[in-house]
């Protein structure tokens, strides 16, 4: 029996110019940089210059069928879930009910696969000092049950992409294979199915990705910085320039037509807000805009002259060509131009760089701080909120008074001894007390989960022993939406009102805070709600399980030792499946002859 326990690995130009698969697999150097494909050549053979694991998909589907125990569990989504109107799972969402009036076909048979894709790139050398990359593209089946689905033995990797550097743009030359094998599973591949003992034709189709927001941009093909940086707003995306800096300020225009907040000008920028919330746009359209770029993979040499610096006022903010960079290798995919949202927000990122910025803010840090005398010019200038702006010292020197938010040196002393004494229970948290310096004063090596435990259970609590009693109640409104929006169950009926409540937050912050506060990541908190009507539950697209750091062994190789533990896992998880599906028919009662 063949389990399609493997990889292969398939050559790729150091450049990222051209994958040697397919057609190209017989060359040896690449066409359009005319790099070798080989490193080196000696007598015991060639080496080759860069080296992608790919495992292949379909294998490995058709093998999660061949065990009856992960048949039956690949059915749960139609045949066991109960649909109480309650957000308990992705099949609970809008996108995956709409998938199913839209394509009855695929939607008909309960194992057709729904597969999500997450990808997220490490340093395998940790802190060694060496620039190099691994990307992983891990695929997670969404059909299984909500107590197998994140689990890390149910993920399929899919490929590793090594490099001294992420692979950006290009790395729709290494999803080629992948996306093959997607249009052949979206078309159906022979498979059995143990639990029914049938042939059948197994389908599949990539409901979305999931990323944090760099490589948001590679895969959806839109630039991320600047003025328009979320694909979802576009052109509408609420930004102003301050200093050097780009503030996404601006939240008003989600607010009921007659709120007061649009009107109340002195309280925000000096200026009433009339506009509406930005909509977005339809696949279709994302497809008609990228249609027209013409964009050539591989490493573009820099040119040792400098570029002139082109003026903002020559640019054309409604031109596609400024913010699409490519045309998404997924829109190969049939069906893809009708996904609902075909990318994913990570809210584990998102909470962590929002309470990184709450953090820097409140207690005033050097170089995590978002105040600056140009955040203070911004409001003199428009003749706004007196209290933050530049007072005169002499002549020619300015000072800038202290935020009404930011703590003192004793409210930091006060705020850090209750981080550093709190005590969680065994499995709850890390300790926190080794992130605390009380000698700088300064909150050091926070890790993602360290966020998220600060963010929604201790920051409000923590805060109430310093001196940031301005803003106390909007951390904890803000960690009461944080900690709703990641419930393990939601009612839908709920969710509107848990959209109005972070649009009011953000317009609060905005009176209390500084422009520079508002970065992109606070900006993207109105969206996340939409995201959960849409998808179900957020820990089914967290991305704290989507790594690989654990099977690193050796880092002389370090995607060969990756792949190599994946792959001694992923035999021992099958088969002690398939055997248990084995036993559970040797175990069944035997008939009598008097039965028969």
């Amino acid at each position: 029996m063949d389990l399609g326990l493997g990889y292969e690995k398939i050559h790729a130009c150091p450049n990222d110019c051209t994958l040697y698969w397919s057609e190209m697999a017989g060359k040896d150097s690449c066409p359009k940089s005319s790099c070798s494909r080989w490193k080196s050549e000696t007598d015991k053979g060639k080496v080759p210059a860069k080296v992608m694991r790919y495992f292949p998909l379909i294998p490995k589907l058709r093998r999660m069928y061949m065990s009856s125990k992960i048949s039956k569990d690949m059915r749960w989504h139609d045949e066991c879930r109960h649909d109480d109107g309650i957000l308990k799972h992705s099949a609970d969402g809008q996108a995956w009910k709409e998938f199913n009036v839209r394509y009855p076909e695929f939607s008909n048979d309960a194992r057709s696969v729904r597969l999500g894709l997450a990808s997220d790139g490490f340093n395998p050398y940790r802190l060694m000092n060496m620039t190099y990359s691994i990307w992983p593209i891990i695929l997670i089946p969404y059909n299984l049950s909500p107590w197998l689905c994140m689990k890390p033995s149910s993920f399929i990797l899919s490929m590793i992409i090594p490099g001294k550097e992420g692979p950006g743009n290009n790395i729709d030359i290494y999803m080629c294979p992948l996306i093959h094998e997607l249009k052949l599973l979206w078309k159906g591949v022979n498979a059995f199915d143990s639990y029914a003992s049938v042939n059948f034709k197994l389908q599949a189709a990539l409901m979305w990705t999931i990323n944090d927001f760099p490589a948001y941009a590679m895969l959806s093909a839109w630039s991320t910085k600047g003025y328009n940086a979320f694909p979802e707003c576009n052109f509408s995306t609420p930004s102003t320039r301050v200093g050097n800096k780009i503030c996404y300020i601006g939240h008003r225009k989600w607010l009921p037509r007659d709120h007061p907040f649009r009107f109340q000008s002195s309280l925000f920028d000096g200026t009433e807000e009339y506009g509406s919330a930005p909509s977005p746009m339809a696949g279709s359209d994302v497809l008609r805009e990228q249609q027209t770029l013409e964009h050539e993979y591989g490493k573009i040499q820099k040119s040792c002259k400098r570029r002139k610096r082109q003026s903002i006022s020559d640019i054309d903010v409604n031109d596609p060509k400024i913010l699409w960079t490519k045309r998404s290798i997924f829109f190969d995919l049939p069906y893809w131009e009708h996904n609902i949202l075909r990318h994913n927000l990570d809210v584990m990122h998102i909470e962590k760089n929002v309470c990184d910025n709450l953090l820097g803010t409140l207690m005033n840090m050097d170089g995590k701080s978002k105040d600056d005398e140009f955040a203070r010019m911004f409001f003199e200038n428009r003749n706004v909120k007196p209290h933050f702006w530049l007072q005169r010292h002499s002549d020619n020197e300015f000072i800038m008074p202290l935020a009404p938010y930011c703590m003192t040196g004793v409210g930091k002393e006060s705020f850090l001894h209750v981080l550093a004494s709190i005590k969680f229970p065994d499995g709850y948290s890390s300790n926190l007390s080794r992130c605390v310096n009380l000698k700088n004063k300064k909150l050091m090596n926070l890790k993602s989960h360290d966020n998220h435990i600060l963010m929604q259970d201790i920051l409000p609590i923590a805060l109430k022993s310093s001196q940031a009693f301005t803003v106390i109640d909007l951390v904890d409104d803000l960690s009461s939406f944080f900690k709703s929006l990641c419930a393990k169950e939601i009612d839908p009926n709920y969710l509107d009102a848990l959209e109005s409540k972070i649009i009011d937050v953000l317009c609060q912050m905005e009176i209390e805070f500084l422009p520079p506060f508002f970065t992109i990541m606070v900006h993207l908190l109105i969206h996340l709600v939409k995201e959960v009507k849409l998808r179900g539950p957020v820990h089914y697209r967290l991305m704290y399980l989507v790594h690989l750091k654990t099977f690193l062994r050796n880092r002389a190789q370090p995607e060969g030792y990756i792949a190599e533990g994946y792959i001694l896992e992923e035999t021992i998880t099958f088969c002690s499946r398939y055997l248990e599906g084995v036993e559970t028919l040797f175990n069944r009662p035997r008939r009598n002859d008097d039965d028969k």
